[in-house]
Formats: structure tokens, sequence, C-alpha cells
């Protein structure tokens, strides 16, 4: 005759409770902060515009927007101030009227006229993007008019 004993589902019983206090307790945490910076938008950090720099000086476009929404844009020759609301997935950029003077330590020699037109067209690509995305320490903006993808990579200064 097989007897059971009455503690026989016990322990299979306290294995599925205890995991399942395990998955509530997982369940109920806030998500990790890696997961979150992942997806969160690099505030206060200057993002380089990924394009080779035009002889003969090194300077390239940098990007750095502060949590507020107010934004610098330094360009090929001049910087712009802008307003940047960014949202998941999206993001606009408003540009103030562009400054006719130039940086401090840049001589009117330094601008040509194709670094002039090209801080023309990089504004107006910024103007243009709707989405942004994390990629790696910087992001990519990309928008319906936009025919190129935009990456900025985080500066390592």
């Amino acid at each position: 005759m097989i007897r059971k004993r009455p503690t026989a589902g016990r322990p299979a019983f306290l294995h599925v409770a205890a995991l399942a206090s395990v998955v509530m307790i997982a369940a109920a945490a806030p998500p990790s902060t890696t997961a979150r910076a992942a997806d969160e938008f690099p505030y206060e950090r200057m993002l380089l515009l990924d394009v080779a720099p035009m002889p003969p000086l090194k300077r390239v476009p940098i990007l750095t927007v502060e949590p507020n929404g107010s934004a610098t844009i330094e360009l090929w020759c001049r910087t712009a101030k802008a307003r940047v609301q960014v949202s998941e997935n999206a993001i606009r950029i408003e540009i103030a009227p562009l400054s006719e003077a130039l940086p401090q330590y840049m001589g009117a020699g330094q601008c040509s006229d194709a670094r002039v037109q090209a801080d023309a067209e990089t504004l107006q690509a910024l103007a243009e993007v709707t989405q942004w995305r994390r990629r790696g320490d910087g992001v990519e903006l990309a928008g319906p008019a936009t025919a190129v993808t935009m990456r900025f990579r985080a500066s390592s200064h």
C-alpha cells in the first residue's frame, strides 16, 4: 500500500509561491537606470556632428541641449541659439535668428563662402528634423523632409 505524506505537495507549492513573489517585486520595482539612460536624450552633452572638418579648421558643428530646452548650435562659422522640445522619439528644434558676429577665436578670413553655405544648410536640416533616437553615446536626428540622417556623437572632452 502506498501512503502519501500530507506534506508531499508543499515543496512545489512553496517554490511556486516564492517565484510569484519575486516576479511581483520585480514588476513593482522602477525600471533600471541603465535601461532608462539608453532611451533618454543626452542633455548637457556636447554632441558633435559626425562629419569631416572643413580645412583649415578642425571645427565641426556641435549641438548642446539643456534639460530646460535651451540649446546652443555651434556651426561651421557662427553660433546659433535654439529651443528644443524632446519627447519619446519626437524632436522639434526652433532656431533663433543667426547672429552676424563671428566666434571670438575666428577671424574674418576663416569663414569662407563654403562655410557660410554649410552653416545655412546645417540650420535648415536641423529645423526640419522631427525624430530622434539614441545611438550609443550620441543621437541620430531625422525628418520627413530631411534626405540624410544627421548623426551626432558625444564629445570625449
